[in-house]
């Protein structure tokens, strides 16, 4: 075919490029599985944008068209992607910042860690918070006022006349107990307060879930908030790709493509891999 005619100095720079957009391959790989939560998405947007910035000191510096790439596609990911992470967007959506700062296996990583050196991080996080206390607030006020309206239906019932426990003592201890409508409930912004203060403590090795279910009692306003964030897949690729695949069988459709250049040297840079 003629492909082991390369110079060495052109596979270098096949190697270099490959080096570039490796990382977008791996990133791009482990979102589109199904078993991944949309919190990811922002902290792999990130972690590319920092390996875009850095490519041109270690790499691109040997190779000015490759450092010129990295730039461009910097810039292109920055437009692609603003409406996530440029809160002065027109178009901008707090959504995958609140999924991320409810994950408490990447919000530190991310957004805790770099909340005060980050002026970006900084608004991002505030944008998140606000977020999630405008989903959460109605709920709460939801319940307040169904509490209100049943405490307002005890009072018109009238009180039957009062007649002697059959358990005494059961009764005493029923009476003494808080009604459900008299504990006071956490206020969200004091529930992500804490939230962040125990996340700049080390956390366990445990999944997002798992945290969530065994600080239910903790963070009573934000849990439902992050189990549904959670809950979200980080892309539909999963579902498409069983689509695709399910419209080419039925209509018969094999790949018999010959080995050409592309493959060929896909195979011998990721020989060692």
């Amino acid at each position: 075919m003629g492909w082991n005619c390369l110079l060495p100095s052109e596979w270098q720079k096949l190697t270099a490029l490959r080096d570039l957009l490796l990382p977008f391959a791996e990133h791009t790989q482990m979102l589109q599985s199904d078993t991944m939560s949309l919190s990811l998405v922002f902290p792999a947007l990130l972690d590319l944008n920092a390996h875009l910035s850095e490519f041109p000191k270690a790499q691109g510096s040997c190779y000015r068209d490759l450092a010129s790439l990295s730039q461009t596609m910097k810039e292109n990911m920055g437009q692609r992607f603003s409406c996530f992470l440029d809160p002065s967007d027109t178009k901008f959506s707090p959504l995958i910042a609140a999924a991320c700062f409810l994950d408490p296996t990447v919000s530190p990583e991310a957004l805790i860690e770099n909340e005060h050196d980050d002026v970006q991080i900084q608004e991002l996080l505030i944008k998140a918070e606000d977020y999630i206390a405008q989903m959460v607030s109605p709920v709460i006020r939801e319940e307040e006022t169904d509490d209100n309206e049943d405490e307002e239906e005890r009072r018109e019932v009238p009180l039957p006349e009062t007649k002697r426990p059959r358990f005494k003592f059961l009764s005493k201890a029923s009476a003494s107990r808080p009604s459900r409508s008299s504990l006071s409930k956490p206020c969200v912004r004091q529930e992500m307060l804490k939230f962040k203060e125990q996340l700049s403590q080390p956390m366990n090795k445990e999944t997002a879930l798992d945290f969530w279910a065994a600080q239910g009692s903790v963070y009573q306003s934000l849990k439902p908030l992050a189990l549904d964030l959670l809950a979200m897949p980080a892309s539909q690729a999963f579902a498409e790709r069983v689509f695709s695949i399910t419209g080419d069988l039925t209509r018969g459709r094999r790949n018999r493509a010959r080995v050409i250049l592309e493959r060929s040297a896909f195979l011998k840079l990721n020989r060692d891999q």
